[in-house]
């Protein structure tokens, strides 16, 4: 008996390329969710940085802000956990001990260290407690209800004999971040006690490189983030003035026609900005090298239009942006994303006051 002739099936449909998301404008509600998740409970992923917590913290209660949205959290709570971590001497002799009485990063850096010297890292650091102060003007607390002088006192012990910063009275590496951590502090307390402003302008100075960027300290390689934190500390202690590409009759103590050149370059193909020459283009360099040429004023001078784009193809369906376009997005470059969208004057979002990467309403006060 022959065999029944088949009809020829019809080819199964292929398979759905991996959903990709792309949709073509800031997705404020998306990223104010994403946020709202991490001010709830961390993923287990950031175990590992569980030392940083209240830079993590920063990340959440900035980004909030700028997305006009802080009153989904509980001010109060928020600053009441923020003040527990503010390290206090013992007795008054103790401020002289060389220790810095800022804040702890967690509750792990407040544990007390073993009588040999074994876990050595309890101690406040410059980075948590520009995060807290950060953090404390954000939610309205009164700053002048800290001890600023036992903090700003004690936080000369931590600047170097060539105007440098180490960020722990422990000792560890001295660069242009921890400068910009001081600077930020000081401005904040309004009280320069805590540095030598000479010494400290010397020291960002020597760092500017011989192409026109900063590196992280003298003579090594210019870097984005290293740029911001010169040209935002030189702006913060009052040694560089406001937009000076627009005021031609202002000499600058740093060569600024050719750290624009050296900005300028940093805008990728891709519209996206890069770190350094011959990196690819990531997006938390959209705030460091964006914030920069807008303390210079010379903003205006990038193609914004390419820049959105490149930024949303980083940003996530899940809410938040990642570091390069299609990976799952992380909160320090979630938040950098979303300071970005506030540089660009994306409507819906509080203004920036990019010297202390905090919104112009908590930086003010009004």
């Amino acid at each position: 008996m022959a065999e029944p002739e088949l009809e020829p099936m019809e080819e199964p449909p292929s398979p759905p390329p991996p959903d990709s998301y792309s949709k073509p404008e800031f997705d404020k509600d998306r990223h104010v969710t994403f946020l709202q998740m991490m001010y709830q409970l961390l993923p287990w992923q950031y175990q590992s940085q569980e030392i940083n917590r209240l830079t993590l913290a920063y990340f959440v209660i900035s980004g909030l802000d700028l997305l006009s949205s802080i009153d989904r959290v509980d001010k109060d709570a928020v600053s009441s956990w923020v003040l527990s971590f503010q390290a206090h001497p013992k007795s008054e002799d103790e401020p002289n001990d060389g220790q810095f009485y800022g804040f702890h990063g967690s509750r792990t850096s407040q544990f007390p260290g073993e009588s040999r010297g074994v876990m050595s890292h309890n101690g406040s650091h410059l980075a948590s407690t520009y995060c807290a102060l950060s953090i404390l003007k954000i939610v309205g607390y009164n700053l002048s209800s800290i001890d600023s002088e036992m903090m700003l006192t004690s936080m000369r012990n931590l600047q170097q004999p060539d105007g440098s910063f180490m960020p722990i009275h422990i000792g560890a590496e001295t660069d242009l971040r921890f400068m910009y951590c001081a600077a930020a502090i000081c401005f904040m307390l309004e009280d320069w006690r805590g540095m030598d402003k000479e010494k400290a302008k010397e020291y960002i100075i020597n760092c500017q490189s011989y192409d026109g960027g900063f590196g992280l300290t003298p003579g090594s390689e210019s870097h984005g983030g290293a740029t911001y934190c010169a040209v935002a500390s030189l702006r913060l202690m009052g040694f560089i003035g406001d937009d000076l590409l627009s005021n031609s009759t202002t000499s600058s103590i740093v060569n600024v026609p050719l750290l624009l050149s050296w900005i300028l370059q940093r805008q990728a193909m891709n519209g996206g900005f890069q770190g350094r020459p011959n990196k690819d283009s990531d997006t938390c360099y959209a705030f460091w090298v964006g914030a920069t040429l807008r303390i210079l004023g010379g903003l205006k001078f990038i193609d914004e239009k390419e820049l959105h784009a490149f930024l949303l193809t980083c940003q996530s369906e899940f809410g938040g942006f990642s570091k390069f376009p299609g990976q799952f997005p992380d909160l320090y470059h979630s938040y950098y994303g979303i300071t970005a969208f506030s540089l660009l004057g994306e409507s819906g979002m509080s203004s920036l006051c990019v010297e202390l990467g905090i919104t112009d309403q908590a930086a003010t006060g009004i």
